[in-house]
């Protein structure tokens, strides 16, 4: 059960939520990249994406002195099922 307010808490952040809609279908995306097309800070961006990579939501790859960002195609199963019912 904690597993799953944790899970619904993280969720339940709009900029969380529109990052992972954004690289949904998209190519590997950098901090700067998403807080542009999100209109968010750096400084968020980051803290968001540390706490969806944290949760195994996204990958994160360092090339060319950038880290970028995509959706974990392999992501525990549990928070699939949130993304495809809450996202898709």
């Amino acid at each position: 059960m904690k597993r799953w307010v944790y899970i619904f808490k993280i969720f339940s952040n709009f900029n969380r939520v529109s990052i992972v809609k954004l690289l949904m279908g998209k190519k590997p995306m950098t901090v700067s990249d998403i807080s542009d097309e999100l209109h968010i800070s750096l400084a968020s961006t980051s803290k968001h994406l540390i706490i969806l990579d944290r949760l195994d939501v996204l990958n994160s790859t360092g090339r060319a002195g950038h880290v970028f960002y995509e959706i974990n195609r392999n992501m525990p199963k549990d928070i699939k099922k949130v993304i495809d019912i809450f996202l898709s």
